[in-house]
């Protein structure tokens, strides 16, 4: 069994993840090796500073731009979108482990004739028209289903259809244009031997497993409780979660880690063992200050983070304004080995600035020079990140 300080598991956390000290993730191929350490990066929609899977790769890759994502996705596809912890980014390579989950959506359609005829009519035109998004299919009508996957669709035809044939697997995202997704048929994109490979783990059990593990590897440290970083695994159970980790530890995929203050064991993946001897050694890696994606893979359970760092952070994009405590989109704010608040910017690409409307710093942190030169430096960088030239603050920063 390992023990850990607190300070040591955030080391390790924060090392992992290459949030800390020099960074590990360089350019485009530094996002691609991030994605297949992460297993996963989860995708939003919503661009206030910059959409959620950017914000993950601009605070970890040195030298990160936008395009870099685009071309690994729609360019050399060596990503792909598909659902994963919701809605996501994964390696292409890991295509065939989600086989059931295509198979599931086939078997869906055949419970709904009318989206059966449409889906027919759908990936026809395709054919002959090339890439498409919902506005180009003339689907007229109302008829409500469910997806196996993840969407619950109403009456809106054309994107029902869409996202059926993408769960099914017969369709990929060809591109984006701001929110709205352009699809084209898998086979035009993704090579025959991935598409023709079986599924890699038939056996239910075992494919938890693979899942559960990935999810270890995404966050760096996970407890064996119930926790958002296992959401969208189907059947995953306490029982069957449970046993997931009993196997992983009999055949040594995984290690126990014990932390200081802290009753539940967490566990880590074998393969970071190297790292956690680095971390015993009590090191003083170089603190950076980063801004932090509202579904960073770092902050997927939060009571986790509540536990390590002692920070309590609450997405509130949702939460009617009436009721939110701090801003619609807050970026945890990340300095050395701290959380020391949460930052609300705003990228106003008209003007070229980034706004920022307000920083929460933690009770306690001291507004130091330092601290202050490296959040300045951060800010001029993000700002470069959403292609805007010039920071502006209407910012009167407080604390909590």
């Amino acid at each position: 069994m390992i023990k850990l300080t607190n300070r040591q598991a955030r080391q390790f956390l924060l090392l992992k993840h290459g949030l800390i000290g020099e960074y590990i993730f360089v350019g485009k191929q530094g996002a691609h090796a991030f994605v297949r350490q992460a297993g996963c990066i989860q995708f939003d929609p919503i661009d206030v500073c910059g959409r959620n899977a950017d914000l993950v790769l601009q605070s970890r890759v040195k030298g990160y731009k936008k395009a870099m994502l685009d071309e690994l996705l729609y360019k050399d596809r060596k990503l792909v979108d598909y659902p994963d912890k919701n809605l996501a980014i994964i390696p292409t390579e890991d295509w065939p482990y989600f086989e059931r989950y295509r198979q599931a959506a086939r078997n869906n359609t055949g419970r709904y004739p009318q989206m059966d005829e449409l889906t027919k009519a759908a990936l026809l035109h395709i054919r002959n028209h090339g890439p498409v998004c919902s506005a180009d299919l003339d689907f007229e009508g109302d008829f409500y289903w469910r997806s196996a996957i993840h969407w619950s669709s109403g009456t809106n035809l054309p994107r029902s259809v869409l996202e059926q044939l993408y769960s099914s697997g017969d369709l990929i995202i060809h591109h984006k244009k701001g929110t709205r997704k352009y699809y084209d048929l898998v086979e035009k994109h993704l090579t025959a031997e991935l598409l023709n490979a079986p599924d890699p783990l038939p056996d239910e059990q075992e494919h938890i497993k693979w899942r559960v593990l990935r999810r270890i590897g995404a966050v760096g440290l996970l407890w064996n409780r119930v926790s958002d970083a296992f959401l969208n695994i189907w059947e995953l159970n306490t029982e069957k979660r449970n046993e997931a980790f009993r196997s992983l530890l009999d055949e040594g995929k995984i290690l126990e880690v014990t932390v200081e203050r802290i009753r539940s064991a967490m566990y880590c993946r074998a393969e970071d063992l190297a790292l956690i001897k680095a971390v015993l050694e009590n090191p003083e890696p170089k603190a950076r200050c980063e801004l932090i994606a509202p579904l960073d893979n770092l902050m997927w359970d939060r009571k986790l983070i509540k536990a390590l760092f002692g920070f309590h952070y609450a997405w509130e994009i949702y939460t009617p304004e009436v009721n939110r405590r701090y801003g619609y989109y807050t970026l945890p704010l990340l300095f050395g080995e701290s959380l020391i608040g949460r930052i609300e910017t705003v990228a106003d690409r008209k003007t070229g600035t980034l706004v920022v409307k307000n920083i929460w710093y933690e009770d306690g942190v001291k507004q130091t020079r330092k601290l202050q030169a490296a959040l300045q430096s951060r800010l001029r960088k993000f700002a470069a990140f959403n292609g805007c030239q010039n920071v502006s603050s209407t910012s009167s920063a407080s604390s909590v």
